[in-house]
């Protein structure tokens, strides 16, 4: 390594003799975390208003099957353009103007769909909504992962996952008792509130330090933490370094991005955003009659195990819930796998189960066990994938890429997610009836046996680091 290579290593940040107390901190994170809540709301958003528009009357559009697919599907084309741009507005426009700029398309995308008259205005509003998500699910665990310190980060990091299932859910329920322009105005709420919120709030310490801006840094940090740190400054010309593909022959550069690339493909692998999307086709493909209540109690559940998973985060650590994770999702995806496999023959296994009714007043024949056997993988599976696959590929994703590559990093993995998301929700219909229901979740727990393994194998650990001693173990120092 030469002097230069070990110059730029240098920490921007040395942690200090006791933890900083301030409490601002958890204010920013909030703000920033309304994008993530912004774009779990687009995501669910399709769940209840595919139906809605399907039972639309002239002049607003109506839905047949493949134009609900890509309803349901083009955010995530618009969320892969937005990794790309996110990548390149958050190292030369920074974090917090990043997070701003993400509200535009945000706001402009749901004021399109409450409008539309045409398929073409619902596709393109979703269009932007998803270029907004993209942005937003790059930026806020960037920003969130540079303000805060080690014994916190694997919880205020988690945050960005639980404001996404929490989005998810509040898009289940609004939908309950809105119709689709509604729900569309509903949802220019959260990232209206985050431009407002994020206005009053800091750049990170660390940005400002490769921009050589040490009196803005100190004055972030004192805003942030309540106390100055230890700084250092940077080289000069650190931030002008950027990206070359040079760099990916260093340990330090292609050991992250084999890491979370891989994360980002296993996450969407699992089969969880199909599941989301198509949650209530799912359950009406498994016979139960008040298929949107099932949709409420899954989201229901993420919510609660993505918190139980954000406040141990920093106690448990990364790999040993992302591999508990896996095995429970192994088990669960094989089970549901089961159910279909065990039901598909004729109209004897036919059950619908009415899900306010306690289980004691069905009747207790095997079909309804088998229904009830739907419930239990769907549930277990929701909150295996919360505890662990949910939030911590985005955390690791804000943690392990050194701050001269993390705009460019962050950018590939993200449209790595996207992309993978796409495809899988576009095609999952597809591959439903070509392997069968059952056969399509057998596969999903094959994809997380393997990342089981990965997770063991090589995914370190990263709780109680700085995200500068996380960038020295990749460098082998």
């Amino acid at each position: 390594m030469t002097p230069e290579d070990q110059e730029d290593t240098q920490p921007l940040l040395r942690p200090p003799d006791s933890a900083p107390r301030g409490r601002r901190v958890f204010l920013a994170v909030f703000a920033a975390a309304l994008g993530p809540l912004s774009f779990g709301f687009a995501l669910g958003y399709s769940s209840p208003a595919i139906p809605s528009l399907r039972r639309a009357a002239p002049p607003a559009p109506r839905l047949d099957n493949n134009a609900a697919s890509w309803f349901g599907a083009i955010v995530t084309l618009g969320a892969a353009a937005g990794g790309v741009l996110g990548g390149w507005l958050v190292d030369r426009a920074g974090r917090k103007l990043s997070l701003l700029l993400c509200t535009v398309p945000f706001v402009t995308g749901f004021a399109v769909i409450t409008a539309a008259q045409e398929m073409w205005m619902l596709l393109g509003g979703r269009l932007l909504t998803g270029l907004a998500c993209g942005i937003a699910s790059l930026v806020a665990p960037v920003y969130i992962s540079e303000i805060a310190y080690p014994e916190v980060r694997g919880l205020l990091g988690s945050c960005v996952q639980l404001m996404v299932v929490t989005g998810i859910l509040l898009a289940y329920l609004a939908g309950w008792v809105l119709e689709w322009r509604w729900l569309a105005v509903l949802g220019c709420a959260p990232p209206t509130f985050m431009l407002l919120l994020m206005c009053c709030m800091p750049e990170t310490p660390r940005f400002l330090l490769t921009q050589h801006k040490r009196q803005e840094a100190m004055a972030a940090a004192q805003f942030l933490w309540g106390s100055e740190q230890v700084w250092e400054e940077p080289p000069v010309g650190v931030e002008h370094q950027g990206f070359h593909l040079a760099q990916l022959r260093h340990p330090g550069i292609y050991k992250p991005f084999i890491i979370g690339i891989s994360l980002m493909v296993f996450q969407q692998l699992s089969g969880i955003n199909a599941v989301m999307f198509y949650a209530e086709s799912i359950f009406e493909e498994a016979k139960f009659k008040d298929s949107s209540l099932a949709s409420v109690i899954v989201g229901t559940i993420q919510v609660l195990f993505t918190a139980v998973a954000a406040i141990i985060m920093d106690r448990a650590g990364r790999r040993l819930l992302l591999a508990s994770s896996g095995v429970v999702m192994v088990f669960s995806a094989s089970a549901f796998g089961a159910y279909f496999r065990l039901t598909q023959g004729g109209p004897s296994n036919s059950s619908h189960v009415d899900l306010l009714a306690p289980v004691s007043m069905e009747p207790t024949n095997a079909s309804v066990e088998l229904a009830w056997l739907a419930v239990g993988s769907m549930c277990l599976f929701t909150a295996g994938f919360a505890m662990g696959w949910g939030p911590i590929p985005w955390l690791l994703m804000s943690e392990i890429f050194p701050l001269h590559v993390k705009g460019v990093a962050t950018g590939v993995c993200v449209l790595s997610n996207w992309l993978m998301a796409f495809l899988v929700t576009k095609e999952f219909s597809s591959l439903m009836e070509v392997l069968r229901p059952y056969g399509a979740f057998w596969l999903a727990s094959a994809f997380c046996i393997v990342s089981v393994l990965f997770t063991l194998f090589c995914i370190p650990e990263t709780k109680g680091k700085t995200l500068e001693q996380i960038t020295a173990h990749f460098e082998g120092q």
